[in-house]
């Protein structure tokens, strides 16, 4: 905190339908709904910054938001009662992050200075689909009027060839593709005409009176109907990781935590294709937001505050208030001594209440796998014709042991989240263990750059690879660090899911959703309105050319 709480003046009203902890993406659409359908608000956060979890800061302050939540924090001191009919529970800080390694391998290029110039993604690597549930959420919210995208101009697919080969994302792009044969041209051609002859019929018969693809076959694992359809093993890996982004090796039945069925890869493949070229500006599938994700978090904040919401940054809560009688939920108390009280409480999952005789308090819900990330800073592109793309590393692509999926995502400076002539790239993968993680990353950051030894590289920003006669940028900047994963957790104290392994929100908007309607199951998340503030702006997607 940049100043004392308690110098605060005292938060006028004192009670409320709904206090939120964390301006995260999902606790931001619920105060934001919530404020739409006429409820009180308040939404708390420690942060001198929006965004808590799924923020973009500078290269200086990413790092110190990194280690200071990856070691436990001191226990917070017990809160008296002072003889009120509640009673105060510690609300104590749960490291989300561990084992954070961060390298500076040119000081002299990234200063303090520089580093100020840097809006970098805590939660990356991430895109939008196109035709994502979130950008429809944002567009029946009216956040779009608060944030700006442009569209990613590529994606690629990492072989064992250390090559990249493009994901060919329409017919006319299957066709200029030069890495296909003609025979794989016309099989992937085929598989797409079936697809969607089955979407556009819903499942329903052909001319023959023939299911378009059975209902065996539906419920049947994507690979096996990938093989059925005599799909070569190039094309099937295009499909599986670049298109339908499926996390493991759906191959290895005996490591595949998440064997992805049939009916569900086709939906993810009407995404995909529903996703290009949906925008005139984004031929692509994907869009990323101009500033960085943390962007998409203060849209639903300023949203919120058009309808009422109060916001107070660099508030802690020190305690949650309980009933002594009922021992229900009944407020919380500030750093600066004040007690405020609501219906509901929402946190952020990085806070645990302290509740001596709860098993299991809120935000605790852990899930068994974590998140490996990782971020690199280069002066020169992976691919010096390409600015902002996407690479997928199929599970066996980098090394045999090799069982999930590696996501990059390369981000220019058109994107202003880098100074000019500068890019991030960012990494990620599921993982057990941090030791899982981080190989797997190492070996992925391996393949497409050079990762200095010392932490004086030479002046070169590029340098040869032995094997090939492409150049490989040279790291500037490294951060490696492995995040938690948790489940949300709904009753009248609740916790928000926090950033999961995937590239979009749809789980993590799905999840939040849900939340909301369990909290208000009368009401309609964001319902319309006869007369919005900005009406022109209401049903325009603001996309930079």
């Amino acid at each position: 905190m940049s100043e004392d709480a308690s110098s605060y003046p005292p938060i006028e009203p004192t009670n409320f339908d709904l206090i939120v902890l964390g301006t995260g993406l999902p606790e931001s659409v619920i105060a934001a709904a919530a404020s739409a359908n006429g409820k009180t608000v308040l939404h708390l956060d420690p942060n001198p910054f929006y965004g808590s979890n799924y923020t973009s800061l500078s290269l200086q302050d990413l790092s110190s938001f990194l280690i200071s939540h990856s070691a436990p924090p001191p226990s917070p001191p017990s809160a008296p009662s002072d003889g009120h009919d509640f009673t105060p529970a510690a609300l104590a800080a749960r490291p989300l992050f561990s084992h954070v390694e961060i390298s500076s391998f040119a000081p002299d290029v990234l200063g303090e200075e520089h580093s100020r110039k840097f809006n970098v993604d805590l939660c990356g690597p991430r895109v939008l689909f196109c035709a994502d549930k979130s950008i429809d959420l944002i567009l029946k919210s009216g956040a779009n009027q608060y944030v700006e995208f442009k569209g990613v101009d590529a994606s690629f697919v990492y072989n064992e060839n250390g090559k990249l080969t493009s994901v060919p994302d329409s017919r006319a792009a299957i066709f200029k593709d030069k890495s296909l044969g003609l025979t794989e041209k016309n099989q992937l051609m085929r598989f797409f005409k079936l697809v969607q002859q089955h979407l556009d019929d819903k499942g329903g018969e052909d001319e023959s009176g023939n299911s378009r693809i059975s209902e065996q076959d539906l419920e049947s694992p994507f690979v096996e109907f990938l093989n059925k359809m005599r799909l070569p093993p190039k094309i099937k890996s295009i499909i599986l990781y670049a298109i339908a982004m499926a996390d493991c090796d759906q191959d290895n039945v005996d490591v595949c935590e998440d064997v992805l069925k049939t009916k569900d890869g086709i939906d993810r493949l009407a995404l995909y294709n529903s996703s290009v070229g949906r925008f005139p500006n984004a031929l692509g599938a994907f869009m990323y937001p101009i500033y960085g994700h943390g962007e998409l978090p203060q849209a639903f904040c300023r949203r919120a505050a058009v309808k009422g919401c109060i916001h107070v940054l660099r508030m802690p809560v020190i305690a949650v208030l309980m009933d002594k009688s009922t021992g229900h939920y009944k407020g919380v108390r500030l750093s600066s001594g004040q007690d405020l009280f609501s219906h509901q409480l929402i946190l952020d999952p990085s806070f645990i209440v302290q509740l001596p005789l709860a098993s299991s308090p809120p935000g605790l819900g852990s899930i068994k796998r974590k998140v490996a990330r990782g971020i690199c800073i280069t002066k020169s592109s992976l691919r010096p014709e390409t600015s902002n793309f996407l690479v997928i590393y199929p599970p066996r692509s980098l090394f045999p042991e090799q069982v999930t999926s590696i996501r990059a995502l390369q981000i220019g400076s058109d994107l202003a989240v880098c100074p000019l002539g500068m890019f991030v790239i960012y990494f990620s993968t599921l993982c057990h263990d941090a030791n899982q993680g981080e190989n797997l990353l190492n070996a992925a950051m391996d393949s497409l750059l050079t990762v200095p030894e010392s932490a004086h590289p030479e002046s070169s920003t590029t340098v040869h690879s032995e094997n090939s006669a492409e150049e490989k940028p040279t790291v500037l900047w490294k951060a490696l660090y492995i995040q938690e994963l948790t489940m949300g957790h709904f009753e009248s104290i609740s916790s928000t899911p926090i950033p999961d392994g995937n590239l979009n929100y749809n789980n993590i908007l799905q999840a939040t959703l849900k939340l909301f309607q369990k909290m208000y199951p009368l009401e309609e998340v964001f319902p319309e309105t006869d007369s919005p503030e900005n009406p022109e702006d209401d049903h325009e997607f603001s996309l930079e050319s």
